[in-house]
């Protein structure tokens, strides 16, 4: 009984080591091709790179500019995060907390979420309408709205099932202490809801970061190119076997967002842990 214990825990552990390979390749391969020389890329590639070399990130911000990507990106991702966390937040609390008169709150949530079901292509011909009207098109500005139209709605449905999980009392007992609506929402509300607020900002930022279709859509001019749009004109017939610097500019792509997802877990696992054990 004991062997047959100790056969199937190590049975575990192979199947469980053999997902872990299989996942982290991917991540693996793409370092090891950003600084692999672009003389090993050519016929028989092989897993462990021979020689080491930093080439095509220099290449990459030194001749391509890839750094002034990087710097619009992190503007168009944080600027939408913000905005579209502010305004899905305060929508979501008011959505979930009030009574309204006519039956429409559900309506009005499935009218929110629609926004969000639909494809972004639905709304390029309007939104590229608007802001060619707007005079905006050559400028960071339709990327950062578009974003902050997908985010909205994502945040608003999410965040309202965690208002609807605080109690009544906890509302009633700020009131009776003389707290105002706004101080009740910032002080009492959103730390007990730091845990969604957490998760909700990390798919926010990860969507804004990695958004492509209306970067290629509305973005007009070079200089305000964001790292999805660059990635993807590095990989011109002229770049076409450069796969190196197209490698590099993926890990340097990933390095952002995976410190902010780093930076938000730990609000995360904070936020679940405070309310754990009670006094």
């Amino acid at each position: 009984m004991y062997a047959k214990r100790r056969i199937m825990t190590a049975v575990k552990g192979l199947v469980c080591a053999l997902l872990l390979v299989v996942a982290l390749f991917p991540i693996y391969w793409i370092l090891a091709m950003a600084i692999r020389p672009t003389s090993e890329m050519t016929g028989h590639i092989s897993i462990i790179p021979r020689s080491l070399t930093l080439e095509h990130f220099t290449q990459l911000f030194v001749e391509r500019g890839f750094g002034s990507s990087v710097v619009n990106s992190l503007q168009t991702t944080l600027i939408s995060t913000v905005i579209s966390l502010a305004i899905g937040l305060c929508t979501a609390y008011i959505i979930a907390r009030s009574r309204f008169r006519m039956k429409i709150k559900k309506p009005l949530t499935y009218w929110i979420l629609l926004v969000r079901v639909l494809p972004p292509v639905a709304f390029t011909i309007p939104l590229y309408t608007m802001f060619s009207k707007m005079g905006v098109l050559y400028s960071k500005v339709p990327v950062v709205l578009a974003c902050i139209l997908i985010n909205i709605p994502l945040i608003i449905w999410f965040m309202i099932s965690f208002y609807q999980d605080l109690p009544v009392d906890i509302d009633q007992s700020a009131q009776i202490d003389g707290a105002t609506e706004w101080q009740l929402f910032t002080r009492i509300i959103l730390p007990l809801v730091l845990p969604g607020i957490a998760a909700i900002a990390m798919l926010s930022f990860m969507y804004a970061w990695n958004e492509y279709t209306y970067s290629i859509i509305f973005v007009q001019t070079p200089r305000n190119y964001t790292v999805p749009l660059t990635l993807a004109v590095l990989n011109t017939e002229d770049n076409l076997t450069n796969f190196g610097l197209v490698a590099s500019g993926g890990v340097i792509s990933v390095i952002p967002i995976t410190l902010f997802v780093i930076f938000a877990q730990n609000y995360l696992i904070s936020g679940l842990s405070s309310g754990a054990v009670k006094e």
